[in-house]
């Protein structure tokens, strides 16, 4: 069964952002950010692409399927 993982700590980290300032640019609490990096949390589309354009990647480049 496929998982879905991401690449979201990556992307913050190199945009030098903390976990606080990407929730409260997509508006969504510290902890779904926390989650969404633990991978205990799959969002929806709509979070999923307000996440990419905040670091201007696509969708696929955050997020991917793996088995």
């Amino acid at each position: 069964m496929a998982i879905l993982k991401t690449k979201l700590k990556e992307y913050r980290a190199k945009a030098n952002m903390k976990q606080d300032e990407l929730a409260a640019k997509v508006n969504v609490r510290r902890e779904t950010i926390i989650r969404l990096e633990k991978g205990q949390y799959n969002p929806s589309l709509k979070l999923a692409m307000d996440i990419a354009k905040v670091f201007g990647v696509t969708v696929e480049d955050l997020f991917f399927f793996e088995d």
